[in-house]
This record gives C-alpha cells, sequence and structure tokens, in this order.
C-alpha cells in the first residue's frame, strides 16, 4: 500500500513543473523541520538533575521554572534549559588558629558534603546563583562560607565544650551554616569532623590529665579492694577462733560438771551404804559406829568442797585460754596485714619488671617484623623493574605491528573508496541519462535524500539563539514580509497539528494554537522599518 502511494506520488511529482516541485520540497522541509524543533524541545529530567526552563512564559516571577524529575515542552524562540547537577559534593576545611571563646587559637581540620537541594526555594535559588558555573567554582563559594560560619561557632563556644560535647559542636555548626548554604541553593548533607587540636597543647593536657586521674583512681580501687579482702579475711579467722574457743570452755566447763555430779553422785551412794551397814551394826558396836560415821561424813565435805574448788580452777584455766586465743587471733591479723602488703610490693615489682621485658620483646620483634617485610619489598622492587622493562619492550613490539596493521588497512581502504567513487560516478552519469538531463536527475535525487535534508537543516538552526535575530525591511501595502510570512505560518500550523496527529500520534499542546492564532491576528504598525522575535 505504501509503495503504491510512494509510486503515484513519484509520478505526480514528474508531471509538475520544476518551480512547483522546488516549492513543495521548501515546504515540506520547512514543516519538518519544525516537527523536529518541536520534538527536541520536548525535555525530560532525571532524578540526579534540576531541569531549569527560563526565558518567558516560564509562569515564574523570576523568569526561572525548575523541575526535579518530569518532563516539559521548552517552547523555542522564547524559552532555553539547562541543568544542575545534584551529586553530592565533599569540601575539606583544613581550618587553623581559629580562636575559640577563652581566645585559645584551635585547629579543626573537617570534610562537609554538601549538594543543591530539592525544594523548591532552594532550587530557586540554585538556579539563581549556581547556574552555569562548575564544580570548583561552587565549592569556592561553600567554602568560603563554610570558613566564616565555623570561626563564628568555635568563636562561640569554650574549648573544653568543642572537646567534650562533639554532639552539640555539630549541631551549632549545622544550626549556623544551612540557613546561609539554602541561600545559594545549596543543603548540608554531612559533617565530619577530622580531629580538633590547639596550638598551646590544652586539649592534649586535658587528654593526659584526665588518664592519669583514671589510673590513680583504679589503683586507689584495687587496694581498697584489697584492704577489704584481708580485713575479711582476719574477721572470719577471728570470729572462727572465738567461736572455737567458746567450744573447748563449754566441752571443758561440761566435763567438770559431769564429773563433780559423778563424784557427788558416788559420794552419796557411798555414804548411803555405809549409813546402812553402821546401821546394821549399829547395836553391836554403837560408840565405834557413830565415831566411824562422823569421820566419813567429815571425810565426804572435804572431797566435796575439794571437787568444787577443782571446778573453778578449771573454769578459770579456761576463761584465760580463751583470752590467750583472742589475742593470738589478733596478732595474727595484724602480721597477715603486713604480710599482705609486702606480697602486694613484691607483685609490682615484679609486674614492672615483666612489662621491662615486654617492652624489650616487643620491640625485638618490630625490628625482626620490619626486616622482613623490607627484604621481600625490595625483590618486589627488583622484581617490578624487570617486568616494567620487558613490558616496554612487549608494547613496543606490538605498536610497530599496529602501524604496519593500520598502514595496511587504510592502504585497502583508499582503494575501496577509489573504487567506490568510480563505480558512484558510472551510476550518476546512467541517471542522469535515464532520466534526460541533470536538473531531473537532481530532482529525483532530491526526493531520495529529503529526510536527511530535513535532519540537517534542523541541526543546522538548533542552536541558532533566535532572541539575537533582527530583520529590517521594507513594508509593501501596509505590510512587512515578516507579517506576512508569520500569518501564513499561522494559517498552515492547524493542518499540519492535524497531520501530525493522524500519520505521526503526535499532539501538540493547544497553548501553542492559540499562541499562533494571536499571532495571526496581531496587527502590524505600518510606520516600523524593522520586526524582533525575542
Amino acid at each position: 500500500m505504501h509503495s503504491i502511494l510512494f509510486a503515484d506520488l513519484m509520478q505526480t511529482l514528474r508531471n509538475l513543473p520544476a518551480e512547483a516541485v522546488t516549492a513543495i520540497v521548501i515546504t515540506v522541509l520547512f514543516f519538518f523541520t519544525v516537527l523536529m524543533l518541536f520534538v527536541r524541545r520536548y525535555k525530560r529530567c532525571p532524578s540526579n538533575r534540576v531541569l531549569v526552563i527560563y526565558g518567558k512564559f516560564t509562569g515564574s516571577p523570576t523568569g526561572t521554572r525548575c523541575l526535579h524529575g518530569g518532563a516539559r515542552l521548552v517552547l523555542p524562540l522564547v524559552q532555553d534549559y539547562a541543568y544542575l547537577y545534584l551529586e553530592p559534593t565533599q569540601i575539606e576545611i583544613p581550618l587553623k588558629g581559629a580562636l575559640s571563646m577563652e581566645n585559645i587559637r584551635v585547629n579543626v581540620p573537617s570534610v562537609f558534603t554538601v549538594a543543591i537541594g530539592t525544594d523548591m526555594e532552594t532550587m530557586q535559588n540554585a538556579a539563581i546563583r549556581l547556574l552555569g558555573l562548575g564544580v570548583q567554582e561552587i565549592k569556592q563559594q561553600a567554602g568560603d562560607i563554610i570558613f566564616g560560619q565555623l570561626r563564628q561557632v568555635i568563636a562561640s563556644m569554650g574549648i573544653e565544650d568543642i572537646n567534650r560535647d562533639r554532639d552539640k559542636f555539630l549541631h551549632n555548626i549545622q544550626t549556623s551554616l544551612e540557613p546561609e548554604l539554602k541561600k545559594i541553593g545549596l543543603v548540608l548533607i554531612n559533617v565530619n569532623i577530622t580531629d580538633i587540636t590547639d596550638e598551646s597543647g590544652y586539649i592534649e593536657a586535658i587528654g593526659r590529665k584526665a588518664a592519669s586521674q583514671a589510673v590513680q583512681q583504679a589503683t586507689v580501687d584495687v587496694a581498697v579492694q584489697e584492704k577489704m579482702g584481708h580485713i575479711g579475711v582476719a574477721e572470719a579467722d577471728r570470729e572462727q577462733a572465738i567461736q572455737v574457743a567458746n567450744a573447748t570452755k563449754l566441752r571443758e566447763i561440761g566435763t567438770r560438771e559431769a564429773m563433780r555430779e559423778q563424784a557427788v553422785k558416788l559420794a552419796d551412794l557411798e555414804k548411803e551404804q555405809k549409813i546402812g551397814e553402821q546401821s546394821a551394826a549399829f547395836e553391836r558396836d554403837a560408840q565405834i559406829k557413830d565415831a566411824e560415821r562422823k569421820m566419813r561424813i567429815a571425810l565426804a565435805d572435804a572431797n566435796a568442797k575439794a571437787i568444787a574448788g577443782e571446778a573453778t580452777a578449771q573454769a578459770e584455766v579456761a576463761s584465760a585460754q580463751a583470752t590467750l586465743q583472742v589475742r593470738q587471733a589478733e596478732a595474727f591479723q595484724m602480721g597477715e596485714t603486713s604480710k599482705r602488703a609486702a606480697e602486694a610490693a613484691v607483685q609490682e615489682a615484679q609486674h614492672r619488671a615483666q612489662t621491662k621485658a615486654a617492652l624489650a620483646q616487643a620491640e625485638r620483634i618490630e625490628a625482626e617484623r620490619r626486616a622482613a617485610v623490607e627484604a621481600p619489598a625490595k625483590a618486589e622492587k627488583a622484581k617490578v623493574i624487570v617486568e616494567a622493562e620487558a613490558e616496554a619492550e612487549k608494547r613496543r613490539i606490538e605498536a610497530e605491528g599496529q602501524a604496519s596493521a593500520i598502514f595496511a588497512r587504510l592502504d585497502a581502504e583508499a582503494r575501496g573508496q577509489y573504487e567506490m567513487l568510480a563505480k558512484k560516478g558510472e551510476g550518476l552519469k546512467r541517471i542522469i541519462d535515464a532520466c534526460g538531463g541533470s536538473q531531473q536527475a537532481f530532482q529525483l535525487l532530491m526526493l531520495e535524500h529529503l529526510d536527511t535534508l530535513a535532519t540537517t537543516a534542523a541541526q543546522a538552526i538548533s542552536n541558532i539563539k533566535f532572541d539575537k535575530v533582527i530583520v529590517w525591511e521594507n513594508g509593501q501595502n501596509g505590510q512587512s514580509s515578516t507579517a506576512g510570512f508569520l500569518q501564513s505560518l499561522a494559517r498552515t500550523l492547524p493542518p499540519m497539528m492535524q497531520i501530525l496527529k493522524d500519520v505521526g500520534g503526535v499532539e501538540l499542546p493547544e497553548y501553542i494554537a492559540r499562541f499562533e492564532d494571536k499571532a495571526a491576528r496581531a496587527p502590524t504598525p505600518n510606520s516600523e522599518p524593522a520586526s524582533s522575535a525575542k
């Protein structure tokens, strides 16, 4: 179907005169150029960029419209576009000699990560102040702002607060820096403080003081714990000795009481026995028995008193032994305390000797390690030198081979181009003979290369700044040639838009048609000798 239509079109064009064919070609070329111009002006914005459209009809008081994502048609002649890149940028700030609140100079080397913001206000600021600038220029502007704000934050804080409370320091930096960066269209992503030092060594002295206090407190805690352990051991030993002495005392007292009761019981039994014997023999010898009874009663009383005195003496001996054991426990406690103190001193001396030995051993190992590392490094260096020389020789040989191959290839290509041009000349000669003349052959070739000519024409005018084109002309019959051309263009746009919609599937926005209608109806002043498109 398309081939039949193309054949009919070619037959119709052959029947037309040359002037009509030329006019048709120019008209088609013009409409195709306009179509390509609109297609090329439809811009899509990726997620890592900001599309900045500036010129007329942007809908913004500043004449600039920013888009992050999406797409938009950039009107030709009246609008242009550019991109802002959203990749983060790291800025190194080697700040040195900043004065703190105590007038101490502080060195705060840091790295700041910034990027162009994506909210509407920040994008507008970036479009106004950063559009067209390179990365180094943006880093220079941001670095100057960061330098000033960082010095201001350091001047408002004490050196101990800066060193101790890093979170507060970073918060103050963000609070002070973010509004200033936003004025030029940047946002602060991250702050990395590399180190904080001072020229007077104040921060280092604070660190040494804190370390010394920590070591002293740890030593005191260890001594207190050892003291409490020794006291606990001594108290436990004393309690054990007291309890043993009390148990021994109770055992001895019980034994003595049992022995006394046994003696008393035996005496009573013996007394009863004697009394019974005396009662049985009373009548036989009353006087003798009475004397013997009295004597035995006196003897029993003496025995009882002796036993009681012996028990009292044994109780006093047990009490003296308990007192002695308590004093021995106290002396043992004092001796153990002195012994533990001496052992602690000995252990400390041994620890110091072991530390010195470990340091000497570490130095010896480090020397051996350096020797072991340097020997392979020297061997590797020699190996790298030999390999580099071999690689250079290899590349030289390969380069010579490639040069020979390139010369042969270019020679073959030149011969082929010569044959192609010769055949092409013969073909063109046959085409001219078949068409009956050079003019008919030119028209045929123009139709065959219409798409290439349209593309070339579109590329030729794509970079023309139409706002800088000024046309001077004389009007005829009260109307300039430019106005007539615009009116003709406005009358031909609606049919062209319908053709684009039906054939190519491209539907232009309605406001373009309204804009062209206004251009077609606009009156042209007769007195002005010039018109300009801006």
